[in-house]
């Protein structure tokens, strides 16, 4: 439209349009400043609603991450529960005894998790694992080798004292810890009686404000059967005659402490030192006597005794074989078959004949028993941290101040080793996620019926979560005994872990987290010597595994299972018992086990 026709045009208000040339030209100026200030605020809108655009985007991208993160780690927990659905209703049932007596229950609290990677690959694996049908190499020991070795200790003895020796005096002994403390010191004890030629008075148990338990020696070992089996070698009796009952042993100087003793002491100690005192006072009183006869140099004879005792003479009171007989058959789910290590737990409590229960196709002919040592104790002694933050730097702290002050004095002086310098030192206890990725990485599979002993776990369900959302199928006595069953031994803590120790032993598989744990030293050598070459026993080295656990950002998962695969398999390689170890934990040895 040319400009002549334009303003030919009527306005709006139908007059006809008859422009002014000046003052167009004024309104011209004043419709470009205008519109260049238009322009100059809707390209500051401009830049400040794409600003907004930009961050927008970001915080979408990010939550969208986040977002897919989650999905997929519920998505592959998702998948997992539906491979195979828990036995038990384990997923939510209550587990008891986790801590101190609280009665927690799975979902109620978010899973404390360190290797979340890790885990999440670890989910895919056990997934895959269900789909591999021969897996019988897990539940084998690997070399042959083992079944080389055969149980000898009960036979060829060479002491063979009798009654008509004459007896240079008595040795009482009050031995100090744990059901597991007690035994070696029990054992040792025993040497030490058939080394002088004394009469060994049945031990007795120390009170411990740590373990709460008042067990005597007759309430958790058969008296009449340790006296009648060792006296060949040693003769043992049930109390002081009447002349040294009311005799005051720490004032005529024969109360011998665990501070008069070195750790390990030598037989010549006790030939210069103790039997003088025997000689003169005609008794001595071993007060404490954890862990204070060395292994070596010994003579054979008396290690051999000691073999004796521990794997032989020392039985289990009936009311405690008849519960872990009771405790196996539930665990295992039917009967099957009867082995060695059971007949020398269990004695006349092993099933005869047989109770074959309906639907045997369905459940677990083995289990895999676990010490997990993840106690508040030994989590504070650690010094380690495990991810908990400043609550659990403090809680732990506040626990170390009251129980262990002479740590927290030691650490005060020696700022040396930071937390992350001991996990690399391989210092600290596993956790139970550790646990579970080692499992996991041994290509069990999800199914796999557990029994986990102790159960006594820091940190509750939080902690357990990521080993159950793996293994499921984990049970404690306190699952499996009812109450009633359990009331027996309520408030006895060594004979509670006595059924912990029938459990173990007799386990198609035994698996650590520590192996300086005595229950577990001891289960180890108990299967070592009844075992045939038929049990098991997974042993992580800590220092390794924590380096292995340090790449968790990187390491592809084929990378991590060969890597754990080498170290539990080096762990298990068969060798003679080496000088000054545990002839408890190692008993291969000439003087305990006879090889061919």
């Amino acid at each position: 439209m040319n400009a002549k026709g334009y303003m030919g045009k009527k306005g709006f208000q139908g007059k006809e349009f008859k422009p002014n040339v000046g003052h167009g030209m004024r309104n011209d100026a004043a419709h470009l400043a205008a519109s260049k200030a238009a322009a100059s605020k809707a390209a500051a809108c401009g830049k400040r609603r794409a600003l907004m655009c930009k961050h927008l985007r970001m915080v979408v991208f990010v939550i969208g991450l986040m977002g897919s993160f989650f999905f997929l780690d519920s998505l592959m927990l998702s998948v997992m529960h539906r491979i195979v659905p828990p036995r038990r209703g384990s997923g939510i049932r209550k587990l008891r005894g986790l801590q101190d007596g609280e009665s927690i229950y799975i979902k109620e609290r978010v899973p404390r998790i360190m290797y979340r990677r890790l885990m999440a690959l670890a989910c895919i694996a056990v997934a895959k694992n269900e789909l591999q049908h021969n897996q019988f190499s897990l539940w084998k020991e690997p070399y042959r080798q083992a079944s080389a070795w055969k149980p000898c200790a009960d036979k060829n003895n060479q002491l063979q004292q009798g009654d008509n020796m004459k007896r240079i005096g008595f040795i009482l002994v009050s031995a100090n810890g744990g059901l597991n403390q007690q035994r070696v010191a029990v054992c040792n004890a025993v040497a030490v009686a058939a080394l002088l030629n004394a009469t060994l008075v049945l031990p007795k148990f120390l009170y411990s404000s740590v373990w709460r338990d008042s067990s005597q020696f007759g309430d958790i070992y058969q008296e009449d059967y340790f006296i009648n089996f060792l006296k060949d070698d040693v003769k043992i009796v049930k109390g002081l005659p009447p002349h040294l009952q009311t005799l005051d042993i720490e004032a005529i100087g024969s109360q011998i402490t665990d501070m008069d003793i070195r750790k390990e002491s030598k037989p010549i100690h006790f030939l210069n030192v103790i039997r003088p005192l025997l000689l003169k006072n005609g008794v001595v009183h071993f007060l404490g006597f954890g862990n204070r006869v060395a292994f070596d140099p010994m003579p054979k004879n008396l290690q051999r005794l000691r073999c004796k005792c521990n794997f032989h003479a020392l039985k289990f009171v009936p009311k405690l074989q008849e519960t872990g007989s009771l405790l196996v058959r539930r665990i295992r789910k039917y009967d099957s078959r009867l082995t060695h290590l059971d007949k020398q737990l269990l004695g006349k409590y092993i099933p005869n004949p047989p109770l074959i229960e309906h639907n045997i196709t369905t459940q677990p002919s083995k289990y895999l028993a676990l010490h997990m040592r993840f106690e508040m104790d030994m989590v504070a002694y650690s010094v380690c941290d495990f991810g908990g933050g400043e609550k659990e730097r403090r809680e732990l702290e506040a626990y170390r101040e009251i129980h262990f002050p002479l740590l927290v004095k030691k650490m005060a002086k020696n700022t040396s080793f930071s937390p992350a310098d001991l996990r690399s030192l391989g210092r600290c206890p596993l956790t139970p996620e550790e646990a579970g990725l080692m499992l996991a990485a041994l290509g069990f599979k999800r199914e796999t019926y557990m029994y986990l002993a102790g159960s006594h776990i820091y940190g509750g369900q939080s902690r357990l979560l990521p080993f159950t959302r793996l293994y499921p199928n984990l049970v404690t006595k306190e699952d499996l005994l009812t109450p009633s069953e359990l009331a027996p031994f309520k408030n006895f803590s060594s004979q509670l872990a006595a059924l912990d120790f029938v459990a173990c032993a007799t386990a198609d598989v035994f698996a650590m987290t520590d192996s300086g744990s005595q229950l577990s030293s001891l289960v180890t050598g108990f299967r070592t010597y009844h075992g045939r070459g038929r049990a098991p026993t997974l042993r992580p080295n800590k220092k390794r595994y924590a380096k292995i656990l340090s790449e968790n950002r990187t390491i592809a998962w084929g990378d991590f299972s060969e890597r754990v695969k080498k170290m539990i398999e080096e762990g298990q390689r068969v060798r003679p018992r080496r000088r000054g170890r545990s002839i408890y934990r190692q008993p291969r040895s000439p003087s305990c086990m006879c090889k061919g």
